[in-house]
């Protein structure tokens, strides 16, 4: 699933350069900040899947239990309203998956080897497994061999209808497994190739997962994924064909899994370098009404993809609304206080004029992070617009002034 994105840091020997570049001219006008897209590989495993129970639909409340057997570690989880269970960032090894209703062991897969990141979500279906288990019962204790071995004296009480329906039963889960094999397989190949950076191979085997599992919200999230980063790559025609792929890839992982705020976060970004701003602030606002404390970060997503596409007053009202949501947001005001400085003008004496709010912006960027990244850079601009930098800062409720206490950003 793509992951929160970060911008870029500005370098001070740039702004050093463009305010150079300002006061030779007339009329100022600053570089749009490029920013891009940051995606850690992920060195845990996500463990995830559905379980329904026997009446077909999904079972809340079923204990999960993920027990690592090449070093013994447990770990427990229950399923949601949804049947959904997921547990992230667990170790990579050898699980074995038991779901427990009312304290009794009614479900299990082993051996599963987990990867890396997100594996094939896992589906336990109580109602297919008391159907089997009822076929295997009207067969009776001595069913016999399984098909294709031949029919002995053990299986003489079984009649042939009851015979052909256990062959049936036996069949099936022996197509189902083959399947989810298939699928794993397909799965794992792409998130290899996408770790690689191999993105036509990653694409390749995500579409053939999502064909074997159309209702696979994690695989249809890997392939948007996958077509994005392989559009980011090309040019034109090409690269606009994968950006629409990747939308569209995006658009049923969101439909799968309405409810998952960084779905609808990535969903919005794909949007936004697909050019379709308007449906990208609706998606990044419903990421924001999911997902309350990160709200400012939604806002600054967008507002990163307004400044690479050069739309700047866009961009000024995305982190703006970052700031108010999140007042603690020390890089949204910085990168507010970028934007504004695409406004700045000179007085008849040759003085650099900056918006109103820029060097606020800046001031509480410094008052946030002193020690931060971008903290040249800030002292670098206050300096050109011939503002004091702050160097203490008062914190509320205290007596006098104090030096300001670093906050990391939520």
């Amino acid at each position: 699933m793509l992951y929160m994105e970060s911008l870029t840091n500005v370098l001070l020997e740039v702004l050093q350069d463009m305010f150079a570049q300002m006061m030779s001219r007339k009329l100022i006008a600053i570089a749009p900040l490029f920013l891009f897209a940051v995606a850690g590989l992920a060195q845990t495993s996500n463990i995830q899947g559905d379980v329904k129970g026997t009446d077909g639909k999904p079972l809340q409340g079923a204990q999960v239990k993920l027990d690592r057997t090449d070093i013994k570690q447990s770990f427990n989880v229950k399923t949601d309203k949804n049947g959904h269970f997921l547990y992230a960032n667990l170790p990579t090894g050898v699980y074995t998956i038991t779901v427990q209703v009312g304290g009794k062991d009614v479900a299990q897969i082993t051996g599963m080897r987990s990867r890396q990141g997100d594996n094939p979500p896992l589906v336990f279906d109580l109602a297919e497994q008391a159907k089997a288990a009822a076929a295997a019962a009207a067969a009776g204790p001595a069913a016999g061999p399984a098909p294709g071995q031949g029919q002995g004296k053990e299986d003489a009480g079984m009649t042939k209808e009851q015979r052909a329906e256990y062959e049936k039963k036996l069949k099936e889960q022996e197509a189902a497994m083959a399947k989810d094999k298939a699928l794993q397989d397909a799965f794992n190949a792409g998130m290899e190739a996408k770790n690689a950076k191999n993105f036509p191979v990653a694409v390749e085997n995500f579409e053939k997962a999502s064909t074997m599992s159309p209702t696979q919200h994690v695989v249809w999230a890997q392939l948007a994924e996958s077509y994005i980063s392989l559009g980011d790559t090309k040019n034109g025609a090409e690269k606009d064909a994968n950006f629409e792929k990747g939308i569209a890839a995006y658009a049923k992982a969101v439909e799968i899994k309405v409810d998952d705020a960084n779905y609808h976060n990535n969903y919005a970004l794909a949007l936004a370098k697909g050019k379709k701003m308007e449906q990208a602030q609706a998606e990044l606002t419903k990421a924001a009404q999911l997902d309350p404390p990160q709200a400012g970060k939604y806002y600054y997503n967008l507002g990163a993809v307004y400044v690479n596409t050069g739309q700047n007053e866009a961009a000024e009202g995305a982190f703006k609304k970052a700031i108010e949501l999140d007042p603690t947001y020390a890089d949204a005001f910085y990168q507010y206080a970028l934007v504004l400085m695409n406004k700045v003008s000179l007085d008849k004496d040759g003085k650099m004029v900056a918006p109103p709010g820029t060097t606020d912006a800046l001031q509480k960027y410094l008052s946030l992070r002193p020690d931060g990244q971008n903290a040249e850079g800030a002292k670098a601009i206050l300096e050109q617009l011939g503002t004091t930098v702050q160097t203490t800062f008062e914190r509320p409720g205290s007596k006098g002034k104090q030096p300001a206490n670093p906050k990391k950003s939520k």
